[in-house]
């Protein structure tokens, strides 16, 4: 089967900017690997069948491969990077350089496979469980004082429960986790998640 290059996104890749020919560089290697490209989140995305394998997307300090279930995957190499303490399935594999990505080459097209090997086997990844996450002070004050709003919160399905926790406990300051909180009780009460 031949890579399945999409034309949609030549745009994408010819009007990258700074990391343009790293990203070209990547692509080419995401698509020797055989994989579907598509555009998902704004980034191309190499699939099988329905299932996400591998996206390419560039920061403003590097750019990288993200394995959808990197967590599962043997790392001999030792390049996998998890993004924050709270990515718990997807890892990176992150460059500064075209150069780097051509010495890693081999390296790269391994992972793919690897990638791919995971989720033909069906792996899952084993996600903590909503109870595991801590429940901000601020949060928890709320949930005190507001049965409905405690009720609302809890018949949430656990993804959400876990959206809202993040997104609260991710706040460096006490005054902008309030402030978040504030804003996402409507959203709470009405039953929806955090980017519905």
């Amino acid at each position: 089967m031949a890579p399945v290059q999409n034309p949609k996104l030549d745009k994408f890749f010819t009007k990258a900017g700074t990391w343009q020919k790293e990203l070209q560089a990547l692509r080419a290697i995401a698509l020797g690997s055989k994989l579907s490209e598509e555009m998902k989140w704004g980034q191309p995305c190499y699939t099988l069948g329905k299932s996400n394998i591998v996206l390419i997307h560039a920061f403003k300090e590097y750019c990288a491969f993200l394995f959808f279930k990197g967590a599962l995957m043997k790392d001999p190499k030792k390049i996998l990077i998890q993004q924050t303490e709270n990515v718990q399935a997807a890892r990176q594999i992150r460059f500064t350089s075209a150069a780097e990505i051509t010495k890693l080459k081999p390296a790269l097209k391994a992972y793919i496979q690897e990638a791919i090997a995971v989720e033909k086997s069906g792996a899952k990844v084993s996600f903590k469980k909503t109870a595991e996450f801590a429940v901000p002070a601020e949060f928890q004050k709320k949930l005190d004082a507001d049965h409905k709003l405690e009720t609302a919160f809890y018949e949430l399905t656990p993804g959400r429960q876990r959206g809202y926790l993040l997104f609260f406990s991710s706040a460096k300051q006490e005054k902008t986790r309030e402030a978040r909180i504030e804003k996402c009780i409507p959203q709470i009460l009405k039953g929806k998640g955090l980017d519905d």
